[in-house]
Parts: structure tokens; C-alpha cells; sequence
């Protein structure tokens, strides 16, 4: 019975040097987003699964999904017309896409508006917000599949539009903690 045993314990000991040696290789050494402060209730993502296809539509009547995004790390932000902290928070998300916006990082403000663009263009206009991306959601399609559970919720979505993490309600996008989780995902990315 020895003879048998001393192969056997040679086999497993052989599987678990090569099971350790994977798992060093495998290991993700970046460090763990920083979610201090203004972004203690980011959540961030498993295995993100990714960003519905569902018609997004423009001002100007053309329509896109967010696919057409992909390629850059996109900060998808879900509001109304309607919802006080959503307008506090708009001004920060359009100081944002002025500061960080462009070919790797992008804003995205999904209007939740069952009335449309008769709303959101007069709404846009009266608050001075011009340069921030702002698409329309008909009937909620893209908030159902990425599963907002209220307003605001911002969704952060990687270069291959997967999801990262999420924060439900309203935050200082533009603030320090916010830019240092950011920057975070935008060098993780590269």
C-alpha cells in the first residue's frame, strides 16, 4: 500500500505547486478602486455584463444605443427633468465632461422624460447645460436593463461597455473623490 501512496502524494503535491504557481500569475496585483468620502457608496461590479442595446434617442431625431461608445470608459447618468437631486447633480457631470471628456472618457446623461425632448431641450437651455451628452431613454428601456432603482443613478461602463460599479443618488462628479475613482478606471483602462 506504500508503494501506491508515495506516487499518489507525489501527483497531488505536483497539482497543487502548479495550482499555486497559476493562481501567482493570475492574480490581479492593481489596486482596489478608491472609494472613500464622496464615493463611500459606489458598488462596484462582479463580472459586468454588457450595456443593453436598447434605441437611445437624439435631440436632432436620429437615434443611437450605447455601442456607439464603446472604446471609451462612459459615465452613464440617469435623470429627469423633474428630480431635484438629479438637478443639482447636472452641473458636476457637465463640469466633468468639460474636464475629463473626449476620446477615452465620456458623460453620458440619459434623460428618463416620458414627454421627451419638448422638455428636456427647454430644461437643457434654461439651466446652461449645452456641453454635456444628454440622449433620451423612451419608456425607460436602457434604465430597466442596466437596472437603475432610482434617480439619479450613474453608471459607470468600461471600454468594452461592461459595467464597473454604480452609484445610486446624487454626487459630486467633479469633486476629488469622485475625480480619484475616475482616473481610477481611466488608467486601469489604458
Amino acid at each position: 500500500m506504500v508503494k501506491f501512496l508515495r506516487p499518489a502524494a507525489a501527483a497531488l503535491a505536483a497539482v497543487l505547486v502548479i495550482w499555486a504557481a497559476v493562481a501567482f500569475l493570475a492574480r490581479d496585483e492593481r489596486p482596489a478602486p478608491p472609494l472613500g468620502g464622496a464615493m463611500g457608496n459606489f458598488t462596484v461590479a462582479g463580472a459586468g455584463s454588457p450595456a443593453p442595446q436598447t434605441t437611445l434617442g437624439a435631440k436632432d431625431g436620429t437615434t443611437t444605443t450605447l455601442a456607439a461608445f464603446r472604446g471609451r470608459v462612459v459615465l452613464v447618468n440617469f435623470w429627469a427633468t423633474w428630480c431635484a437631486p438629479c438637478i443639482k447633480e447636472l452641473p458636476s457631470l457637465a463640469r466633468l465632461q468639460a474636464q475629463l471628456g473626449g476620446t477615452g472618457f465620456t458623460v453620458l446623461a440619459l434623460s428618463e422624460d416620458l414627454k421627451g425632448w419638448p422638455v428636456i431641450a427647454p430644461f437643457l437651455a434654461e439651466h446652461g447645460i449645452a456641453a454635456l451628452p444628454v440622449l433620451h431613454d423612451p419608456q425607460g428601456a436602457a434604465s430597466r436593463a442596466l437596472k437603475a432603482t432610482g434617480l439619479p443613478t450613474s453608471v459607470l461602463l468600461d471600454r468594452d461597455g461592461r459595467e464597473l460599479g454604480r452609484l445610486v443618488g446624487p454626487a459630486e462628479w467633479d469633486g476629488p473623490d469622485a475625480l480619484a475613482l475616475l482616473h481610477h478606471y481611466l488608467a486601469k483602462a489604458d
